[in-house]
């Protein structure tokens, strides 16, 4: 049930929903699974069959990224059950709950039968990750609507991103045409949340900026009931398919500062101002951390070239 503080919120809120909701239907494309994996390279999985790697060309970072991104996909029944919580099951609210989980159940239907039928990932792996995950039901859970606005809009970016670049570096035709086509679904997601925070900016920027500091300040990929999910998201940061330079190239400079504008927000109570201050004082060191990675991953690129 939605929270009674949230309430007044979201009915303000309400028509923007709607209006964002039409939108999302006009951009978004029909699109079906079955129609991009590459079925004729399937086969039995015989009686003592063990995975091995040499199965299927494919770097294990890149590994480590598709079955991240799988296993968060295959915890779609929790991630539903807090956004209805945040956002409620009526009018547009509760509409675009239930087209964004029906969409988001796509990914997990595409990516697990291509990863199957090709024997990307140790099959028994995949499963054993995907019954420890839901049995554990780890998900953020953001306490406010406002809250969660803030952090969908950063995660669903932030996932967006990963899939694309997970998605760029797999050289087969069929694996990278569906990181592609999921990608563009959860842009669209992005676009739907980031679009209904800055509303909620125009309503109530104080509560809003709160939300920011806390939920930029604290955020984390969705993930840590993965199995070995640190050891996972440390091979993706290290081959840049998501890590602190992306973070903040990507989702900290053009969506917070810029888009939401946080430095320029008018309007704010004592304790936003003071918030405010800590975010963008915040975003501005994650700035130069991230210069430094990429300037030494372009020394480091330098060396390797002269060396070669």
């Amino acid at each position: 049930m939605v929270i009674s503080s949230d309430i007044a919120l979201l009915a303000e809120l309400e028509p923007v929903a709607a209006t964002l909701l039409e939108n999302h239907y006009a951009k978004t494309k029909e699109w079906h699974p079955h129609t991009l994996v590459p079925w004729s390279r399937g086969k039995d999985f015989e009686e003592g069959y063990e995975w091995s790697p040499e199965e299927f060309d494919m770097p294990d970072e890149v590994r480590s990224a598709l079955f991240v991104n799988l296993l968060t996909e295959d915890n779609l029944p929790y991630y539903f059950r807090d956004i209805e919580r945040m956002f409620g099951r009526d009018g547009a609210w509760g509409e675009w709950v239930r087209r964004w989980t029906a969409e988001e159940g796509r990914h997990a239907t595409v990516i697990r039968e291509y990863l199957t039928i090709t024997r990307a990932i140790d099959p028994v792996a995949l499963e054993r990750g995907r019954m420890a995950q839901m049995g554990g039901g780890e998900v953020p859970e953001p306490e406010t609507a406002s809250d969660g606005l803030v952090y969908v809009t950063l995660q669903e970016l932030a996932t967006r991103i990963s899939h694309r670049n997970t998605g760029a570096r797999i050289t087969d035709p069929a694996g990278h045409n569906i990181l592609r086509r999921v990608a563009m679904d959860e842009n669209h997601h992005f676009l739907f949340y980031r679009d209904m925070a800055k509303a909620a900016l125009e309503i109530n920027p104080s509560m809003v900026v709160k939300s920011m500091e806390k939920e930029i300040l604290g955020f984390a990929m969705p993930g840590t009931g993965i199995p070995e999910f640190a050891k996972h998201s440390k091979a993706i940061s290290a081959a840049g398919i998501y890590d602190l330079q992306a973070h903040y190239e990507q989702i900290l400079d053009p969506i917070v500062l810029n888009f939401w504008d946080l430095p320029n927000i008018e309007g704010l109570d004592a304790e936003a101002e003071q918030a405010r201050d800590r975010t963008v004082a915040y975003i501005e060191k994650s700035g130069r951390v991230a210069k430094r990675i990429k300037d030494r991953k372009e020394a480091q690129a330098a060396t390797e070239t002269i060396t070669i």
